[in-house]
């Protein structure tokens, strides 16, 4: 084969024209989106790496209850003595996790079903929106509250299965709309056209266009999963073995301790760093959207 007749190469992607070079930029240009992001990474640092960095030894000390913040205590110590800022780098993982589980498992499930209803219609769409309204009219809140209160000793990853099963519906139809309104495109008239097969036209032809939908709805989920899972805490309803922001709520309210002004710092602790990863994953989807949805990046 001569050097005319060699197919040319196939130009290389610049950084910014790459997937992660325009989740990069979609962040920079927008400042919100970047620091709601740095906001995330630090809290998720702050849960999972603090516990190695922290020092362990937390005895429980009857001389030092309710000491204010010092240079030994940062944030003083509890009702039993104990350094409440180790109690709080020890309690963020678990419903950051658990959280994360139930949404990636909400998503998914209607991410799926959604596409599936929505791309091929019939009777198997008739079906999933049946089940879809049967799963809607139960009280999402009520179902978690019977179903861990019946399984007394349920495991973390069992309040993520709960939690997440009851969570799809609500994001099913938005997925299904999507697909039914890509579906009657161009490009996927084309993909017809090129006999690429169903499934390979619903995942690799029509689900990248919404990633940026997806995400935004995945950043909502683990908001949801985390207020739920920290509520099914303060109502006393789960495990109590496990260090958690939501126990250390379910402590402050069941105890009184948010009447006591020395106590402060351990009510209100746990509350700000819920409130802050919260807000850190709203504005972080923003500017993740503006990279993923071709729209907003040209504007």
């Amino acid at each position: 084969m001569t050097a005319v007749d060699a197919p040319a190469a196939k130009p290389r992607r610049t950084f910014r024209e790459s997937t992660f070079g325009q989740i990069w930029t979609g962040l920079t240009r927008s400042p919100a989106g970047f620091a709601g992001t740095v906001l995330v990474l630090g809290i998720v640092l702050f849960s999972f790496v603090g516990p190695l960095v922290v020092d362990q030894h937390n005895p429980t000390d009857t001389t030092q209850i309710w000491t204010a913040p010092s240079g030994e205590h940062w944030l003083g110590t509890q009702y039993e003595g104990k350094d409440t800022f180790t109690i709080l780098v020890n309690s963020g993982a678990e419903p950051i996790w658990v959280g994360g589980m139930a949404a990636i498992m909400a998503v998914f499930v209607a991410v799926v079903l959604g596409s599936i209803a929505g791309y091929f219609r019939g009777k198997i769409d008739a079906v999933l929106l049946q089940l879809t309204d049967v799963t809607v009219t139960i009280p999402q809140f009520l179902l978690m509250i019977a179903v861990v209160a019946f399984f007394e000793d349920i495991p973390p990853w069992g309040v993520a299965i709960v939690v997440g099963s009851t969570m799809w519906a609500f994001l099913f139809r938005s997925i299904r709309a999507q697909v039914m309104s890509l579906k009657e495109r161009e490009f996927v008239e084309a993909a017809k056209l090129q006999h690429l097969g169903p499934m390979r036209i619903v995942f690799r032809e029509i689900l990248p266009n919404m990633a940026g939908f997806i995400f935004v709805n995945f950043v909502i989920a683990v908001n949801q999963a985390i207020y739920a899972i920290v509520g099914l805490y303060i109502l006393g309803l789960m495990p109590s073995g496990t260090p958690n922001w939501g126990l250390m709520i379910h402590l402050s309210w069941q105890n009184n301790f948010f009447l006591l002004p020395v106590a402060l710092p351990f009510v209100l602790a746990p509350l700000l760093m819920i409130v802050l990863f919260t807000i850190g994953l709203v504005t972080m989807g923003r500017g993740l959207d503006q990279a993923l949805n071709p729209r907003l990046r040209e504007r």
